[in-house]
């Protein structure tokens, strides 16, 4: 790969512009690995089953392992996908797994950035693998969503929504469909702890004094009640459990099941006949199957038919990949799937750490360590050399630390994205192929040139195409991007481009663009 990175204080001399499928029409068309166990221990046929049907779909290469995926790194180099399914059963995935997935997917090449898009395929059984793929068969666009957060509550995304609050504790609000707008109310409280043992005595004493608001069970009923095209959840949660704060209740999984664990009451939750996106994007530990079919993405995968499933595999803190994941999922809503908004998001993060160190973008994290507090001692090192404060070398560990450790369950080609928002479709993006002369090749090493053009509406945001304020504790305002529709060969910028641009095969990040509305602005893009 090819790329450009100019430094942050670089002059913005004009707009830029992404190219599109014209200019990458004359590539080869982006390919799909499979990779698969040698032999499958148990189920092997209908291990098998899946493996195929993954293959026939997407006319993939299938690439065999004896012990684990990163065997075959060698064979991806010269395979060279765009996207990688890792077919494997869940006693096999766990914490390390997915963080060596997340580095490997960066190591075809000599930058630091992701070289194909990557979902693991598994499930309870190889049924639900099986049900994970046929549900990624179709495109699907996101209409309905419940969430534990209140950062969605603007619920222009969706016909219908409905919400509980993981920060203020006993609210929630509703958008039934056919409204425009959320109404709030208060959760019931409960009164009843017959059947509370005495940890949740403490706890329900030490916080709210007698009663407690009945968080989970209100998720439960908008959640069972609505069956939801999208879940977001960001509450206390490990590989078994799923809490509410405040609630005296906890969702735990059992035999590729959730059940509800209330004082004095356990119940399965009603298993769903549709598919589903789960995102816990600020849960800690729930996407990490921890080597058994018995954990809490199991679950969501087998029976509440979560076909996408992102979910950090440590502990969470600073929460960059998985907010701003969602961040650039919503921002243009429509515009990336949630393979690609996720994807994206990655690649910004290691821009910026390229540029503050190249070391930040290989170094390995000490996950085994509580370093929430207290910096490591290679972060105080660079803070010292660079003369950072304390809070900018925090600003460092939060993305060095989330780099590797968000896991993505599902087809990484499916066709999954948020429903588009009228009004916010605000720019259009058009390109132009042309073949370089013989002297123009000569002196760029290029033989094509795509000249793109943008144009930005009346009503054009630039705020909102930046991410629109979205949780800017944890993700700041977002580059303008792109995700090429199929991979560049070679692609660089023309010598004397002087904005910050990023151009890799697969995608394009310009910082601190400077579009305003009404306008049109062309960029040019070399590539083979």
């Amino acid at each position: 790969m090819k790329r450009i990175f100019f430094p942050l204080g670089a002059a913005l001399c004009a707009l830029f512009v992404v190219a599109v499928s014209r200019c990458t029409s004359e590539v080869e068309p982006d390919s799909y690995a499979v990779l698969a166990p040698a032999a499958f221990a148990e189920e092997a046929e209908a291990w098998e089953g899946v493996v195929s049907s993954l293959q026939q779909r997407h006319h993939a290469v299938v690439l065999r392992f004896e012990e684990s995926p990163m065997e075959l790194e060698a064979r991806l180099r010269e395979v060279a996908p765009r996207y990688v399914a890792v077919v494997d059963v869940p006693e096999n995935i766990g914490r390390d797994y997915v963080i060596a997935l997340n580095q490997m997917s960066r190591r075809m090449d000599e930058d630091p950035y992701a070289d194909f898009l990557w979902g693991i395929i598994t499930g309870y059984d190889a049924a639900g693998a099986q049900r994970m793929v046929d549900d990624a068969q179709e495109p699907m666009v996101i209409r309905t969503g419940v969430a534990s957060i209140k950062e969605l509550e603007a619920a222009k995304w969706f016909d219908a929504y409905a919400f509980v609050d993981d920060h203020q504790v006993g609210m929630r609000g509703e958008k039934k469909a056919g409204e425009s707008s959320l109404t709030y109310s208060e959760i019931e409280y409960r009164t009843d702890m017959t059947g509370a043992n005495e940890r949740i005595r403490r706890f329900v004493e030490k916080r709210f004094g007698k009663d407690v608001p009945d968080v989970l069970r209100q998720f439960l009923e908008y959640y069972e009640g609505y069956e939801p095209d999208l879940v977001v959840t960001a509450s206390h949660a490990t590989e078994n459990n799923l809490e509410m704060p405040g609630s005296v209740g906890n969702l735990r999984c059992r035999d590729g099941r959730l059940y509800v664990d209330y004082p004095g009451e356990q119940r399965f939750v009603e298993d769903r006949d549709s598919r589903m996106v789960y995102l816990p994007i600020g849960n800690c530990l729930i996407g990490n199957m921890n080597n058994t079919r018995n954990s809490m993405a199991a679950a969501w995968m087998n029976s509440q038919k979560a076909a996408t499933f992102v979910g950090y595999v440590v502990t969470t803190w600073y929460g960059r990949n998985g907010w701003g994941g969602l961040k650039y999922l919503i921002t243009n809503p429509g515009r990336y799937s949630v393979p690609e908004a996720f994807y994206m998001n990655q690649q910004d993060m290691m821009a910026q750490m390229q540029e503050w160190s190249d070391s930040l973008t290989v170094l390995p994290f000490d996950y085994d360590t509580n370093y929430f507090k207290t910096l490591t001692p290679v972060l105080e090192r660079l803070a010292g050399d660079r003369g950072l404060t304390e809070d900018e070398a925090f600003f460092w560990l939060g993305f060095w630390h989330d780099r590797d450790v968000l896991a993505y369950y599902g087809d990484p080609k499916w066709n999954v994205r948020m429903q588009e928002v009228q009004g916010e479709s605000d720019f259009t993006v058009t390109s132009e192929f042309e073949r370089l002369s013989r002297d123009e090749a000569a002196a760029t090493g290029a033989s094509r040139r795509c000249v793109i053009t943008v144009e930005t509406s009346p009503d054009f945001s630039l705020r909102r195409m930046q991410g629109d304020g979205f949780k800017e504790e944890h993700v700041l305002d977002l580059p303008f991007s792109y995700f090429f529709p199929q991979r560049l060969s070679n692609p660089v910028l023309p010598e004397g481009e002087t904005r910050h641009i990023v151009v890799d095969e697969n995608f394009l990040l310009l910082y601190d663009p400077a579009f305003e509305p009404g306008q049109t602005y062309t960029f040019e893009v070399l590539c083979d």
